[in-house]
């Protein structure tokens, strides 16, 4: 090869070289319990990543409910009965997301695989569905904080992906997503415009109906809302005395865990929490 080409064949891979994926990282999951699917312009890739926290099911307050409803579901799926696609959706801060992580720490060693999607790599969500489809574990693929804009075609791949292609998802994978939206896509004034009476039902016209078939796909709907206040403060007791000591928790953490409340505008678990964590960092400054 003389040395013209060399230089060129050269040139050409240091343009290429930032279009291939990163060097891979074999996931093997009879020992990781989680991963990150990362898209690239080849396609995409499994990372494998360690749960982020011991966050535990009891660690939740304020949500039995949805727990018991997403523990039965999960636990039903892995253990080959019938299970729903789960939509988790309702006010921020009140649980959604950290639900997903106590349930992987409560139930991987009964078998359940986490994989996380980001909504803007969901145009690759078939792919991934298709390699879990030959693993022999079962697989939740889990999309936080989903949302669309009325522009956003992404929602198309997760449609079919749900309900839509003739194939389905494999009897190994399920799809949990959080938002705060209930029906996932932005919602207007105009959207109403075609719905009409007939008789005494009311029928949505073609805009409401696209925006509701996405949401409609999740079989189990769970609704999360803003704490009352007892409920936020058992919340806030509950970490002030796991991250501190039971004496931290008194009445002038009560006082002020409700002017923290006030000052934010609303009350829920992640308030709860980041009450607690300033509250003790402030009291071991002070050095009490």
């Amino acid at each position: 090869m003389d040395a013209e080409l060399s230089r060129r064949l050269l040139t050409l891979l240091d343009h290429l070289e930032h279009w291939l994926p990163p060097p891979s990282v074999e996931v093997d999951w009879s020992r990781d319990v989680a991963a990150l699917w990362q898209r690239h312009a080849l396609g995409g890739r499994l990372l494998p990543v360690p749960p982020r926290d011991a966050l535990a099911l009891d660690d939740l307050l304020g949500i039995e409910r949805q727990k018991l409803a997403l523990v039965d579901n999960t636990r039903a799926f892995l253990q080959g009965h019938p299970a729903n696609h789960a939509l988790l959706w309702g006010s921020r801060g009140s649980g959604k997301s950290s639900l997903i992580r106590a349930l992987l720490n409560s139930l991987s060693a009964e078998g359940l695989r986490l994989v996380q999607v980001d909504r803007h790599d969901l145009a690759a969500l078939p792919m991934l569905v298709e390699q879990l489809r030959h693993q022999p574990q079962r697989f939740v693929v889990y999309c936080d904080d989903l949302s669309f804009e009325g522009h956003d075609d992404a929602y198309k791949a997760l449609k079919s992906v749900l309900d839509g292609a003739l194939t389905g998802p494999p009897p190994n994978v399920l799809l949990y997503a959080t938002s705060n939206r209930r029906h996932l896509l932005p919602e207007s004034m105009n959207d109403n415009e075609g719905s009409r009476l007939v008789g005494d039902e009311l029928h949505h016209g073609d805009a409401v109906e696209e925006k509701i078939s996405l949401s409609d796909r999740f079989g189990l709907w769970l609704g999360f809302h803003p704490f009352s206040q007892d409920v936020y403060l058992e919340a806030c007791c509950h970490w002030v005395t796991q991250l501190g000591r039971r004496e931290d928790w008194n009445a002038e953490a009560r006082a002020e865990a409700i002017r923290f409340a006030t000052l934010r505008g609303g009350r829920s678990g992640r308030g709860a929490w980041q009450f607690a964590t300033q509250w003790v960092g402030k009291r071991r400054l002070q050095g009490k």
